[in-house]
C-alpha cells in the first residue's frame, strides 16, 4: 500500500509561482513512476506532467504547461514536485499525485495509476 499526501496548494495572483509537493509513504519510492493531473471547474480530470521511475529518464508534460512547469524527484526524501511559475487563471484545479510500478501503458492516462492523493487545491487570480 502507498498513501501520498501533496501540499503546496493556495491563492496566487496571475503571473505567480507555486511549488506543489507530494510525499510518498513505503520505502520503494524509486521504483515508482510519478505524475500530476489536475481537475479543474466543470472539466475533466487531465494529465500535467510525469516522471519515470529509477533507470527511465522520461519527463512528460501536457502542452499547455510547457515552458512553465516543471516535474521533479527527490527518492531520499520519497518526494515528487510541481514547480508552477507563469501561472495563468486557466490553472485554476485541483491538483493530484499519482503512482504506479511500471510498466505503464500510458504516461498521461490517469487508468494507468494505482494510488494517488487527496488533492490540494491551486486558484489563480487575476
Amino acid at each position: 500500500q502507498v498513501q501520498l499526501v501533496e501540499s503546496g496548494g493556495g491563492l496566487v495572483q496571475a503571473g505567480g509561482s507555486l511549488r506543489l509537493s507530494c510525499v510518498a509513504s513505503g520505502r520503494a519510492f524509486n521504483r515508482y513512476a510519478m505524475a500530476w493531473f489536475r481537475q479543474g471547474p466543470g472539466k475533466e480530470r487531465e494529465f500535467v506532467a510525469a516522471i519515470g521511475w529509477s533507470g527511465e529518464t522520461t519527463i512528460t508534460y501536457t502542452d499547455s504547461v510547457k515552458g512553465r512547469f516543471t516535474i521533479s524527484r527527490d527518492n531520499a526524501k520519497n518526494t515528487v514536485s510541481l514547480q508552477m511559475n507563469s501561472l495563468k487563471p486557466e490553472d485554476t484545479a485541483v491538483y493530484y499525485c499519482a503512482a504506479s510500478l511500471p510498466p505503464l501503458p500510458s504516461w498521461s492516462q490517469e487508468t494507468a495509476y494505482d494510488y494517488w492523493g487527496q488533492g490540494t487545491q491551486v486558484t489563480v487570480s487575476s
